[in-house]
């Protein structure tokens, strides 16, 4: 690879450590990267794999003190990024070498407008006068799908994608040769990630850099890289084309990521395959190879010295660090050989047709309206906020139903709604055959509580840190009045039931990892023995292979238990491999509700089609093959006055239609109906047909 003269970056044998009160953290030992110009790389591991520490050290960013690199070399086309003296370095950051960070609204300047910050790179290396500099910033702006006529606006008046795209604007706009891209989509909606992915595509297109794509989406990597390094505890543990990693992946690690995510793309055949444990310490790695205390193939020879990365394919280059790698490869193993597929549990109650069973929460015309004040000193109403506007959908015993939608679109609050226990601004809300708006007494409320409960998204938000274990799962129980005696032998069966040792009641929630803080906060809302309940965003902040874990525990416990879920999330993926209907709402609307299967594969409402066509796919060949719908712009506010239909303005269908077809769609508001196509419901005048050749997948 040295005489390549196409090689932009050249990263050999590089170790970092970070000296802490806890000892030495070794993030990052013995990377070797070669990248050549135009190409994507994509840098995928769990959480503390090293991912950013190495991104951070191509500009020479990694925090000294504590951070220290202990050995190896960085050469950007040719220079020792290393040894380069701070003034020269200087000059290469943001001109050579750029970054674009997971979270654009820490990167920007709030009180500098996103075109002055634009310009601001430009003028810092190019000798431009000012007015030169802000009209390349206006042509950066509009590369990247943002009007001229924004220049002068802040970032606060930006939406999440939008910010992002500035930063994407800043990373290009002295045509760098190098791209570095730290989980630049994943705080966002997929609708909004599959434009941020379509500009820095475009942005890498016009600039010919090479890229560094950071990411723990597995999809995103198969769409937009081309060439894949997996990462586990610092060390490089497989490195191939993505085509190879895909296919025919050799390391067990990388094979349990890939077993470990739900495929949007197809019916959910069997369970997902978690894997075991979690990532090791990185200031206490075990001997050995690092992963074996998680590998199904282990051996007592994995444990005495780490294995070094050999070749899988020498024709490809494919390569992969595991002690029983020539037996993987003459056997052709794949994930399920190795990671064997948790059998589904049998649910007795299953066999009953839907209709049949009792409705257990039923949420009719919904409706919660904001006010939206303005005024100064003396605040008055100038208008509202509609943020649930005439939502209708039933869930049966033992049924999940997954709202899903962008941000904004009001699904949370729907679910506040129905947490309130109140009688709703407008519509009905029925619990249990309750309807809230009759619950007249605190004690109604309270005895129906314990059968409603609700998981939010982030477990250590949810959980006093204060409090033990026990303390956290008596809490509810307390409060229904429960027996010591009854307390401590509910709390160990709650323990065993979500796959936690009882021992470990009186270990706190720091103590615990991310995913069992998870475990800890189901366990805690199956505490009363709930028949409903609510998940925010439950696995949203979890690894790919971890969430695999809660997922499958969910799907046991719903057979156990019989217990209904409504599921908000904003990753399609898993919505189609646990729920058993969907409803997708935007703007405060359900616009199409039925079965997840029907809604997947024949989509009805154009905002659905456009939905699922975002979503990334974590197979290279479907990826390349398939058509993406990407909607322009982000969505309306919801204070914004909708006579007609409220996805008009993004709608791709009304483009097609007649003036008279188009003045129907702003001026007449769909309801959810059906035809004798297929079941779902959809609120659309133009309904896609079932046999149209426009599905997603």
């Amino acid at each position: 690879m040295e005489d390549n003269k196409n090689l932009i970056l050249d990263i050999k044998d590089l170790v970092i450590h970070y000296e802490t009160d806890d000892g030495v953290v070794e993030a990052v030992n013995g990377i070797d990267i070669q990248l050549e110009h135009g190409k994507t790389l994509g840098l995928v591991g769990e959480t503390g794999s090293g991912k950013t520490t190495t991104a951070l050290s191509i500009l020479r960013l990694v925090p000294d003190p504590p951070g220290v690199i202990k050995n190896g070399s960085i050469l950007l086309d040719g220079k020792d990024i290393l040894n380069m003296p701070q003034k020269e370095l200087e000059a290469i950051r943001g001109n050579t070498v750029s970054m674009i960070f997971q979270d654009p609204m820490t990167s920007l300047n709030p009180v500098l407008t996103v075109g002055d910050q634009i310009a601001e790179v430009i003028k810092l290396h190019d000798k431009i006068s000012e007015k030169e500099a802000e009209q390349r910033a206006g042509d950066m702006l509009e590369v990247v799908g943002i009007p001229r006529e924004r220049f002068g606006e802040y970032p606060h008046q930006f939406s999440g994608g939008m910010r992002q795209r500035v930063m994407i604007a800043i990373a290009i706009a002295n045509n760098p040769d190098v791209i570095i891209a730290d989980e630049p989509t994943t705080a966002l909606d997929v609708t909004i990630q599959a434009q941020i992915l379509d500009v820095l595509a475009k942005a890498q297109k016009e600039t010919g850099a090479a890229v560094v794509l950071i990411t723990h989406d597995l999809g995103v990597v198969a769409g937009a890289a081309d060439d894949i390094l997996v990462m586990y505890a610092g060390r490089p543990v497989e490195r191939a084309s993505i085509d190879d990693v895909f296919q025919h992946p050799s390391m067990p690690y990388t094979m349990g990521l890939l077993g470990a995510v739900p495929k949007p793309h197809i019916a959910a055949s069997q369970r997902l395959v978690p894997i075991q444990g979690n990532p090791p310490s990185l200031v206490d790695i075990p001997k050995g190879c690092p992963f074996s205390p998680r590998c199904p193939l282990a051996t007592p020879e994995c444990s005495l010295s780490e294995p070094n990365l050999e070749v899988v394919d020498a024709n490809s280059g494919h390569l992969a660090s595991c002690r029983r790698l020539q037996e993987i490869i003459d056997k052709n193993m794949k994930y399920t050989d190795v990671f064997p597929v948790p059998d589904l549990l049998p649910a007795d109650w299953a066999d009953v047709p839907r209709d049949q069973r009792p409705v257990t929460l039923e949420v009719d015309h919904l409706v919660k309206h904001f006010p939206l004040t303005g005024g100064g000193m003396f605040r008055r109403t100038i208008g509202q906020v509609a943020a649930v506007d005439d939502v209708t959908f039933k869930i049966r015993q033992g049924e999940t139903l997954a709202l899903v939608g962008e941000s904004g679109s009001g699904k949370s609050t729907t679910l506040m709604e129905i947490m309130n226990l109140m009688k709703p601004e407008d519509g009905r809300i029925v619990v249990l055959g309750h309807d809230l708006a009759e619950l007249k007494k605190k004690a109604e409320r309270k005895a129906l509580r314990k059968d409603l409960q609700i998981i939010f998204q982030d477990p250590m938000s949810s959980l006093d840190p204060r409090m033990p274990i026990y303390d956290v799962l008596a809490e509810p129980l307390k409060v229904h009045k429960w027996s010591k005696e009854k307390i401590n032998r509910r709390i160990g069966e709650l323990m065993e039931l979500v796959g936690l040792n009882p021992d470990y009641v009186d270990r706190f929630p720091a103590q615990f990892s991310g995913g069992q803080r998870q475990r800890i906060s189901i366990a805690r809302a199956l505490a009363t023995d709930p028949k409903v309940l609510l998940l925010d965003e439950p696995i949203a902040s979890l690894d790919v292979s971890i969430q695999a874990g809660i997922i499958n525990l969910l799907e046991d416990l719903q057979a156990k238990l019989k217990i209904s879920y409504l599921f908000v999330a904003h990753d399609l993926a898993v919505i189609r491999h646990i729920s058993d209907r969907v409803a997708v709402m935007y703007l405060g609307q359900v616009v199409e509700l039925g079965e997840t299967e029907d809604v997947f594969t024949h989509p009805r409402h154009p905002y659905t089609q456009a939905l699922l066509s975002a979503i990334p796919v974590p197979d290279p060949v479907v990826e390349r093959t398939r058509q993406r719908i990407i909607l322009k712009g982000d969505l309306p506010s919801p204070s914004e006055k909708h006579p007609g239909c409220r996805f008009a303005s993004r709608c791709p269908v009304k483009l097609r239609l007649t003036p008279e077809q188009q003045k129907m769609c702003e001026t007449k508001r769909p309801v959810l109906t059906s035809d004798d196509q297929i079941a779902t419901e959809f609120a659309c005048h133009f309904p896609l047909d079932v046999n149209d050749e426009s599905a997603p997948f």
